[in-house]
């Protein structure tokens, strides 16, 4: 199993509907089976996820932040890793918004290098 703690992300690429961008940094944290990241930069202000890493390695969490907007958005998300050759981790994300329009939406983050 791979351990996420003190691992940064930044994404990579991301649908039009999404909010994360370039500039967007995550610090993820793990204790045990559960996950947890802050996240901010570009138009995310302050975000944070909770959730579980899953029997198949995926994890699978929910997310909530403040964008530029001032506005408080949040979904729900599906993330398959992959070890990249210089063993930096690569997440293949699936994602949906919890609110009246419930878009969907793919994502890719990766590892910065330490």
């Amino acid at each position: 199993m791979i351990n996420y703690n003190g691992r940064k992300f930044v994404s990579i690429e991301n649908t039009d509907n999404g909010e994360v961008s370039s500039q967007t940094i995550f610090d993820y944290k793990q204790e045990g089976k559960i996950i947890s990241a802050t996240y901010s930069g570009g138009e995310i202000i302050q975000g944070t996820l909770i959730g579980i890493v899953m029997e198949d390695g995926s994890l699978e969490f929910r997310y909530n932040h403040v964008n530029s907007k001032d506005e408080i958005r949040g979904g729900k998300c599906v993330s398959t890793p992959k070890i990249l050759p210089d063993g930096r981790i690569r997440l293949h994300e699936r994602w949906q918004w919890l609110d009246t329009e419930a878009t969907e939406g793919s994502s890719i983050i990766e590892e910065v290098t330490r």
